[in-house]
């Protein structure tokens, strides 16, 4: 007789070694209308099997301290990790009389994303506005450090994440927040995949090879405990030559999907990847989960 493995068993076995939670950017239209809101997103994400949600506070930030502690409260019940989209209209790069309202929205999301149980804030770092890359960079670090500095003085570990943009245009290349991170403690990329895809407008940044050379580079300049704290957006993604266009749904996209999941499983990489397709995001935040599963169990 052959005997065959539990199927719960072996379900249990590829579910430990998902060192990734997977979830959205932002609230899916599926989410039921009740109780709504993001304790109702959160409750939805949960049901779904999924345990990440970044909350997108990206017009501005107003809620209350009372809700940021509800909010928390059903984060910590239902399993959910969280982070925070700050404002589209932060801009490290930005003149010095509009400085001040983009470092106002970005300690906002900060502060009331400590106070809703978030342990990271994700944020556009701005624009080149045609100057080179290392100038910009040499306004952007003491602006974003003096940031930190006044975090951790108010004893809030939030980390502060600017994300890789999809156009060239804009100061958010992968070396770009990988020199933020390294000069700045309390800072970390968010890789979105998808724009690291698109930014060249070439169709790069698409394969296996890629992947592993690019997180290789994550792990030899932030480390490896860095590499398992990762925090991700994925989508599919439109593009041309200068860049992003518009997100789609993955199987509407060339994004070579399992190219990159090999790689961040070969890796050993770990954290966070965050949804972001434009009609189901939910659909394919469990579609990456479920490939990822079928990687991990194919290599068992």
């Amino acid at each position: 007789m052959i005997l065959t493995p539990d199927l719960d068993l072996t379900k249990g076995m590829i579910l430990s070694t998902l060192r990734f939670k997977m979830g959205t950017v932002g609230t899916p239209k599926s989410t039921p209308k009740k109780p709504g809101g993001s304790i109702g997103t959160i409750q939805y994400l949960s049901s779904q099997g999924l345990g990440a949600l970044e909350l997108g506070w990206v017009r501005s930030v107003r809620i209350s301290e009372a809700t940021c502690e509800s909010i928390k409260a059903a984060a910590i019940e239902y399993h959910v990790d969280l982070s925070i989209h700050g404002p589209y209209f932060i801009n490290l790069n930005a003149d010095k009389q509009e400085w001040p309202k983009s470092r106002k929205r970005l300690m906002d999301a900060a502060h009331f994303g400590n106070l809703a149980g978030a342990t990271d804030v994700v944020f556009h770092p701005g624009s080149y506005f045609g100057r080179p890359a290392n100038e910009v960079l040499n306004i952007a670090i003491p602006r974003l450090q003096d940031c930190v500095m006044e975090l951790r003085a108010n004893d809030n570990q939030i980390t502060l994440r600017p994300e890789t943009m999809g156009k060239g245009a804009l100061l958010g290349s992968f070396e770009d927040t990988l020199l933020l991170s390294r000069e700045i403690d309390g800072v970390e990329p968010c890789l979105d995949f998808a724009h690291l895809h698109a930014r060249a407008g070439d169709g790069s940044m698409n394969s296996y090879a890629e992947w592993i050379k690019l997180l290789k580079t994550y792990k030899k300049e932030l480390g490896g405990k860095a590499a398992q704290r990762i925090h991700a957006h994925l989508s599919g993604i439109e593009y041309g030559p200068k860049g992003e266009r518009n997100h789609l749904m993955l199987n509407d996209s060339d994004f070579d999907l399992a190219g990159l999941l090999r790689a961040l499983i070969e890796l050993d990489c770990g954290g966070r990847i965050l949804c972001e397709s434009p009609e189901h995001m939910d659909e394919d935040a469990l579609l990456i989960k479920q490939k990822m599963e079928e990687i991990l169990q194919d290599r068992s």
